[in-house]
C-alpha cells in the first residue's frame, strides 16, 4: 500500500519545519519559534523602532498569505479540518502580536503569554473565525488573536 502524496513545501511551511510535530502543546512551539526568529532578526539587524515594526508587519502578513494556501493543503491531504501540527498561523498570529513591542525579553514574553492566552481561549468574534473555509478559518482565529494581543499588550506595555 503506498503513501498519499504529501506537497513537500506545503508540509514543511505548515507544521513550520517540524515544530508543529513537537510535543505537547505544538502551538506553544510554533509560537515560541515565531518569537525567537523576531527576537533575533531584532538583535542581528538592530533597528528603529518604526523600521521592526514594519518588517514585522510585512512578515506576518506574508506568512498569512503564504499559511492560507499550505494549510488548506495540508488539511487536505492529512484529512483533517484543523491540524493540530499546522502551526503556521500560530507563528503569523504571534508575529501580529509583536509589531510594536520594543526587542527585548520582558515585552516577547508579554506577547507571548497574551497571543497564547487568545489563541487558546478564542474570545468573541475569534471563534468565529474558524468556520471559514479550510486555511482561510485555520489561519484567521490566530490572526484576530495576534492582533488582539497586540492591542492589549501594546497598552499594558505603555503602563509598565
Amino acid at each position: 500500500m503506498t503513501q498519499p502524496k504529501k506537497s513537500l513545501w506545503a508540509w514543511l511551511l505548515a507544521t513550520w519545519f517540524g515544530a508543529g510535530y513537537l510535543k505537547p502543546g505544538p502551538g506553544t512551539y510554533g509560537s515560541v519559534a515565531a518569537v525567537l526568529l523576531w527576537f533575533l532578526a531584532a538583535h542581528v539587524f538592530p533597528s528603529q523602532p518604526a523600521t521592526l515594526a514594519i518588517a514585522t508587519l510585512i512578515a506576518a502578513i506574508a506568512i498569512t498569505l503564504i499559511g492560507i494556501p499550505a494549510s488548506t493543503t495540508v488539511a487536505r491531504e492529512s484529512a483533517r479540518k484543523d491540524p493540530g501540527f499546522v502551526v503556521i498561523d500560530e507563528v503569523a498570529g504571534q508575529l501580529f502580536a509583536l509589531i510594536l513591542m520594543p526587542p527585548d525579553w520582558r515585552h516577547a514574553a508579554l506577547a507571548l503569554l497574551l497571543f497564547r492566552l487568545f489563541d487558546i481561549w478564542k474570545p468573541w468574534p475569534i471563534r468565529r473565525l474558524e468556520a471559514l473555509p479550510e486555511g482561510t478559518g485555520i489561519m484567521l482565529d490566530d490572526v484576530a488573536a495576534g492582533l488582539l494581543a497586540l492591542i492589549i499588550g501594546t497598552l499594558i506595555s505603555r503602563f509598565v
